[in-house]
């Protein structure tokens, strides 16, 4: 009887000495967690209140065509960003510095100008390497109310009517907003192509016309893949364009809007806040004294 008695004990040992340590790393594997989700809110809060901005690798004289080995990438407080600093190489390429650039100096567009090239060229020499030229058209208000120009970046929005199945098997389109391309160059309005247009004659009193109200051609720098789907869009739905900053080159990642995105923006779904629920202590205490001390001792039920 005894030694089964010392086996009971030595088992319940074991067992409690078993849920001691499982306690143990739940309590350090949550202990852990909170360290990471603090961490990850700290660079987080972090990100969000610097920049990446180029800065000038080495002396860069007046007249000088922008190159990728000019520039280093430099982490800089927002407070500290310049106006009009440039975030990305890619806007600036080919570029001419219109003023000297010291070296550690970030890049800001007030001293670069676009190299045009001569009439000759036209559109074609208008269109950078490796993209595509392709116009759409656009109303007043697509267009920006005819304030876009060549050389402006934008983005490009899709309306189109998303086919969606029901419950009871009928298939209805729902109207839905789609960002297709963003950071796209503006390389034309109407018969506009900017510092290449002549200066007088039928030419510009045609881009004019086509700038001004009304619809208007607006020719856009595109991959081969996403002209070709410019060119669907258009004939399923229409598109819209988005102005961006000459300073801002950043791709942000955008959901497509519908009723279903508008309703939760406009009224975002309540989290449930469970009241606090007091802990009352329902043991019954004595007072002891040891000593000069006076103690509560819960009493055991």
């Amino acid at each position: 009887m005894a030694i089964e008695k010392q086996k009971l004990i030595l088992i319940s040992g074991v067992v409690l000495g078993i849920m001691a340590i499982v306690m143990t790393k739940m309590y350090l594997d949550q202990q852990q967690q909170a360290l990471q989700e603090k961490a990850k809110a700290a660079i987080a809060s972090m990100q969000s209140n610097q920049t990446a901005v180029l800065v000038a690798k080495q002396d860069i004289p007046q007249g000088s065509v922008i190159g990728a080995g000019m520039f280093n990438t430099s982490i800089v407080p927002n407070k500290f960003v310049q106006p009009q600093a440039v975030t990305s190489l890619d806007r600036i390429a080919g570029m001419i510095t219109v003023a000297p650039i010291s070296k550690g100096e970030q890049i800001s567009l007030s001293k670069l100008m676009n190299e045009r090239k001569s009439d000759s060229g036209g559109l074609a020499g208008a269109t950078p390497s490796g993209k595509r030229a392709i116009s759409i058209v656009a109303d007043s208000i697509a267009s920006l109310s005819g304030m876009v120009k060549p050389g402006d970046y934008v983005d490009v929005l899709a309306i189109l009517q998303i086919p969606i199945q029901g419950q009871d098997g009928k298939v209805t389109g729902q109207t839905a907003v789609i960002p297709l391309f963003q950071n796209v160059l503006v390389l034309a309005v109407g018969q506009n192509i900017g510092g290449m247009a002549s200066s007088t004659g039928r030419y510009v009193e045609n881009a004019s016309a086509s700038s001004g109200g009304g619809n208007a051609l607006i020719t856009l720098a595109l991959g081969p893949q996403e002209a070709n789907l410019v060119a669907f869009v258009q004939e399923q739905g229409k598109m819209r364009l988005v102005m961006r900053s000459p300073a801002d080159a950043k791709i942000e990642p955008m959901a497509p809007a519908s009723w279903d995105s508008l309703f939760q923006y406009i009224m975002p779904p309540k989290q449930e806040v469970k009241p606090d629920i007091p802990v009352v202590d329902t043991n019954e205490y004595v007072e002891v004294l040891r000593g000069l001390t006076k103690e509560k001792v819960p009493l055991s039920k």
